[in-house]
């Protein structure tokens, strides 16, 4: 039997999550971040390095930066070339994040809506506010 042996992911933030006796929240939704067929934009027609952004605000916000998941729920792209692709989320805050898609090189993107799912601490009512 052959064994393979598998990389170790590396994350850029070493720590994991942890959270105090306060609630925790999910939130979850799903956003579009483009659609650039039916007028030719840029992501359809142009080359090189190309991003759209997307703003998503929370429906409550949390009590400090949730963990943010996010994914590719609907891909319109052609397929005479090569499918070059990154989604991420950045600039997340307690009230939200930015949806950010990239691609380059001759990849062309019609479309695309992503999903996303936050968890992270919420507010309480038992909780103090001192000031």
């Amino acid at each position: 039997m052959r064994r393979v042996k598998v990389r170790n992911y590396i994350d850029k933030d070493k720590s994991m999550k942890t959270f105090r006796t306060h609630p925790i929240g999910i939130d979850q939704g799903e956003a579009v971040i483009f659609s650039e067929f039916a007028d030719g934009g840029e992501m359809w027609t142009g080359e090189g390095p190309r991003q759209r952004r997307s703003s998503v605000m929370f429906n409550q916000p949390f009590r400090s930066n949730p963990v943010v998941q996010i994914g590719v729920s609907l891909w319109d792209v052609d397929t005479s070339s090569a499918l070059r692709a990154e989604v991420t989320a950045e600039d997340i805050t307690p009230e939200g994040f930015s949806a950010v898609f990239r691609t380059w090189s001759d990849t062309r993107i019609a479309r695309i809506r992503v999903t996303w799912t936050a968890i992270g601490e919420v507010a309480h009512d038992d909780d103090w506010n001192i000031s």
